[in-house]
């Protein structure tokens, strides 16, 4: 897992497993953002089963898919209600952290 740091409320990183969320708690991490779709590969670990172990640690999760068609107003949407609902800091995830970084990077035009 390589999280990096974008600012003091938001970090990315690649995918990651349900084994990987007791260091993220760890980390101080409250909630976490997905932005892979499911099936994307089937190497990854499900939404369902990240969020699951995730719920037991007292991490809040969303899943806001950022799929071939790039970052869409849906995504960045769902990205600010989760910004808007969600404690920090925060961990957004994909395949490589590019999609997590890109719809970051879009709603903080949006939110100011």
């Amino acid at each position: 897992m390589d999280i990096r740091q974008i600012d003091d409320e938001y970090s990315v990183s690649g995918q990651i497993s349900v084994d990987d969320l007791d260091e993220i708690k760890a980390l101080g991490f409250k909630s976490i953002v997905c932005h892979r779709p499911d099936d994307e590969s089937p190497d990854q670990t499900s939404f369902a089963d990240i969020a699951t172990r995730a719920k037991e640690l007292g991490i809040e999760t969303a899943h806001v898919p950022v799929g071939r068609m790039g970052v869409t107003e849906e995504a960045v949407k769902g990205m600010v209600d989760a910004l808007d609902e969600f404690p920090r800091p925060m961990l957004g995830y994909c395949r490589s952290g590019a999609r997590s970084t890109a719809v970051y990077e879009k709603t903080r035009h949006i939110r100011g």
